[in-house]
């Protein structure tokens, strides 16, 4: 069997994007720490046909691809930006395509961008209580950002690189042979 794969998706349609960037951050750190496999998709990967589609099965090759990878992965770190106080309509929407028990016990590290501060409870209380729906195990350390977290489209606050290793170590919990060999090999 191979190792453990994370699928990091971000819910926003901007190339360059501080939440692509961040979910590529975390994701990276727990390939990295645990010795996963990665990939990251955003809206721009889904494609149009996420728009058009009532069900799951009108969505075309690409998008079912990625919906598939999401559903297949171990562990997911999902990241949104903060659209008016939540996260974007037709990311919400790629989420409902999802049957519940296909998320039901996975890992899920939640993350979110957004301007400020003002936004910084969405991932309490809009991400989580998604994911919850589906009796997924949101970790308990969810990410933040705000624009001042970065520079051009990289992490640039100590303060945000302590919350991320912080929820990056609780993966662990999920993984602990692969932890522990992992740290064996180190």
């Amino acid at each position: 069997m191979g190792n453990p794969r994370i699928v990091g998706i971000a819910g926003s349609f901007n190339r360059p994007s501080k939440t692509v960037a961040l979910v590529r951050y975390v994701a990276g750190l727990v390939s990295d720490r645990y010795g996963f496999e990665s990939a990251i998709y955003d809206m721009l990967d889904v494609g149009p046909s996420l728009g058009t589609a009532l069900w799951r099965k009108q969505l075309d090759d690409k998008a079912q691809h990625v919906l598939q990878e999401i559903v297949d992965a171990d562990i997911l770190v999902v990241g949104a930006p903060t659209y008016k106080g939540s996260y974007p309509g037709l990311f919400k929407h790629l989420i409902d395509l999802i049957d519940p028990h296909e998320l039901k016990s996975k890992p899920i590290l939640i993350t979110a961008t957004g301007g400020g501060d003002r936004h910084a409870l969405m991932v309490e209380h809009q991400l989580r209580p998604l994911f919850g729906f589906f009796m997924a195990h949101t970790l308990p350390t969810a990410v933040y950002a705000s624009d001042r977290d970065f520079v051009d489209y990289t992490i640039s606050s100590d303060q945000l690189g302590k919350r991320i290793d912080e929820a990056v170590g609780e993966v662990g919990a999920f993984f602990p042979t692969t932890a522990a060999t992992r740290a064996a090999a180190e």
